[in-house]
């Protein structure tokens, strides 16, 4: 009986893990033939979803216990997935964190029929009811829910916009035709030595917008203190704090201990 259950534990991690590869259905059939199974049966197939929804829903509610997580990532990915025959676009919501060992691991993931300010919410105090703690800094996109979130659950920590969504934003507030050099001038910011030339630089960016594209600078002069709140931190994290990349995990981080001394 035991050897049955540890097949079947085997036939089912190969059914996962070429779901996730993405792996065809056919391609699929023919992978468990050669473990000697002729055919998944429609039981088989729901035993194993089953197990699979279990191990998934321990792994979104178990306790946060490896913290404190200095530093916080989050994000929301538009995904595919299928519903009464239907492929349907999904927001998952998305954090990782930095654990007391230096390694980025994936504290959240919660499913949501649209981005809004309850959905992020929710899934911050789900965070913090499950031991969320210790986080000096959050990295997020300017999504004004997921920002309001961030304050009310997470009092203490700062707030840093993610540089990558934020050229984006910017971009889209600049002339086509200008933004190679608004670019540009955008990236030195952040080519800059410490924290001191960072703060020169920007200004001086600010000064050479100022005249020919008025409404540019006052869009990046808005967004300075958000932008630039990685300064605070040692120099050697800043990439690693400046955007938000929650498919980034298992990194070893250097100095993260004593990053928000």
């Amino acid at each position: 009986m035991e050897r049955r259950k540890r097949a079947e534990r085997a036939l089912t991690s190969v059914v996962a893990t070429c779901y996730l590869l993405g792996v065809s259905t056919r391609r699929m059939e023919r992978l468990v033939e050669t473990l000697g199974v002729t055919r998944l049966s429609k039981s088989q197939v729901s035993i194993m979803a089953q197990e699979l929804d279990e191990q998934v829903e321990a792994f979104r509610t178990r306790p946060l216990d490896a913290g404190p997580y200095t530093f916080v990532a989050a994000d929301a990915l538009v995904l595919k997935v299928r519903e009464a025959g239907r492929v349907v676009g999904v927001h998952t919501l998305i954090a990782t964190g930095v654990n007391a060992e230096g390694y980025r691991e994936i504290l959240g993931v919660q499913v949501s029929s649209a981005e809004d300010g309850a959905g992020w919410l929710a899934f911050f105090r789900d965070l913090v009811a499950r031991g969320l703690s210790g986080v000096a800094l959050v990295t997020s996109d300017a999504h004004p829910g997921l920002v309001a979130a961030i304050g009310a659950t997470l009092p203490g920590a700062a707030w840093q916009r993610c540089r990558t969504h934020y050229a984006n934003n910017l971009m889209a507030a600049t002339p086509k035709s200008s933004w190679p050099w608004v670019r540009t001038l955008l990236h030195s910011v952040f080519d800059q030595p410490d924290a001191e030339s960072v703060v020169a630089q920007y200004d001086r960016v600010l000064d050479a917008l100022s005249d020919k594209l008025p409404k540019v600078a006052e869009h990046l002069d808005a967004a300075r203190p958000d932008l630039l709140a990685f300064t605070a931190f040692p120099k050697q994290i800043w990439r690693q704090i400046w955007s938000n990349n929650p498919l980034s995990v298992n990194r070893p981080w250097q100095d993260t201990s004593h990053a928000a001394a």
